[in-house]
């Protein structure tokens, strides 16, 4: 097993595969925003169940993340990465054949599948970039990862609009109509179909990752332990370090997937077209990769990189504030740009909240993957609250707390850093 401290600097070609693995993640994950138009129209569904879409995606999380930190253990995190990828494979096919069949419940069962896979990615490749190199520039490196990734997401909204949806507009004018049973029965199979093709290739292209990867000389990474620590110090590190960061990473996936997924609802809220609405979630993602190339150049030759996120925080606060203030395309917009705030969030929370775990690093990554859940439950929130004080006042009341608990988070631990280090 490689040492951590023996990699000062992150080998390139690990670090491009790991890259590619990101690109997956985002295209398979950033695809749920438009996913969420799409079943409203297919299947004449309220706001809450189709949010359905990124609940039972994120969801699997929470079931999966442990389980999936026990297969990386026992199998290693590069058997994990291709294993990951065949289960999303399997998940990707599951989703796609049953929303072509029209069974809207039993496709959501292939978003969970789908989810787990992502679990047990997550699980591997994050802590494997984290500790590909030295650890002050791990923020970087994963922001580097989060532009592939960021980049996918920017593609996934602009490759489904247009090869599934590109004619939403006219199916959901024909479905509000007065037309005969049988002629919407084949208006809507024709235009679920639609969704199968892409969907069977990129299921196909994971199969091919999988391959790769199978067969690429990735080096082994565990996580190095400082010298004279016991493993009853790294419970108690994960106990609290882990476990606010996890809270910390919770709020942070929901308020990106509010800014991201949620986007396009938010825009309908106000009446846009859904012409328009349905590639709010590129402009989200093309924020968030101005965000990462920022942070890259800025963190940490300029800031720390615990520093620079808080500033991020406060930008947030701003936006979401300013979001609430305005309306139509101005709020819209303020709301994409948040994609900017958020974006060097995880790679600054993960590798601190994962620090000097030591042996625990496994355990503490899979407790932080199942904070991923957060992007099942605040959109939901959201929903539920809107109906009470508004879709404006609901999305910028959960974005304050959020940005609020994360900020206070990075803030107490780069203190705490500074003086263990001192």
């Amino acid at each position: 097993m490689t040492n951590m401290s023996l990699q000062p600097k992150a080998p390139l070609w690990p670090l491009g595969l790991m890259a590619l693995l990101f690109f997956v993640v985002g295209f398979v994950t950033w695809a749920n925003g438009p996913l969420i138009t799409f079943v409203q129209i297919a299947f004449h569904i309220s706001d809450f169940r189709a949010f359905l879409v990124p609940a039972a995606f994120y969801l699997s999380y929470v079931v999966f993340a442990l389980p999936a930190s026990w297969v990386a253990e026992r199998c290693g995190m590069k058997r994990g990465m291709v294993l990951a990828l065949l289960i999303m494979a399997q998940g990707i096919l599951t989703f796609a054949r049953f929303i072509s069949w029209q069974v809207y419940d039993a496709a959501l069962v292939g978003l969970f599948i789908l989810g787990a896979g992502l679990a047990l990615l997550q699980v591997t490749i994050n802590p494997y970039v984290s500790l590909l190199g030295a650890p002050e520039r791990a923020a970087q490196r994963i922001a580097i990862m989060g532009i592939c990734n960021k980049f996918a997401g920017i593609l996934a909204p602009l490759v489904l609009g247009t090869l599934v949806m590109h004619d939403i507009s006219h199916v959901s004018a024909e479905l509000s109509q007065d037309i005969s049973p049988d002629h919407r029965h084949a208006i809507i199979a024709h235009f679920t179909y639609g969704l199968f093709g892409p969907y069977l290739g990129l299921a196909g292209l994971l199969v091919l990752t999988a391959l790769v990867v199978a067969r690429a000389p990735l080096p082994e990474l565990q996580a190095s332990r400082k010298e004279g620590a016991s493993i009853e110090k790294d419970t108690k590190k994960l106990s609290g370090r882990v476990l606010f960061g996890a809270m910390a990473l919770f709020m942070y996936v929901g308020v990106e997937v509010m800014a991201g997924d949620a986007i396009g609802t938010y825009g309908r809220s106000f009446g846009l077209p859904i012409d328009q609405t349905k590639f709010l979630t590129s402009a989200t993602l093309a924020s968030m990769l101005l965000g990462y190339i920022s942070g890259i150049i800025v963190s940490p030759r300029f800031l720390a990189q615990e520093v620079y996120m808080v500033m991020t925080c406060a930008l947030g606060t701003v936006l979401a504030l300013s979001a609430w203030m305005t309306g139509g395309y101005t709020s819209v917009l303020l709301v994409a740009f948040l994609g900017f705030a958020n974006a060097m969030i995880w790679p600054t929370l993960f590798p601190l909240a994962i620090r000097n775990s030591g042996s625990a690093a496994a355990f503490a990554s899979s407790v932080l993957i199942m904070a991923i859940c957060g992007g099942a439950l605040l959109p939901q929130a959201w929903i539920l609250l809107s109906h009470s004080i508004g879709f404006q006042a609901a999305f910028s009341l959960i974005a304050l707390v959020a940005y609020g608990v994360i900020g206070s988070y990075g803030f107490y631990w780069h203190k705490q850093d500074k003086k263990s280090s001192g």
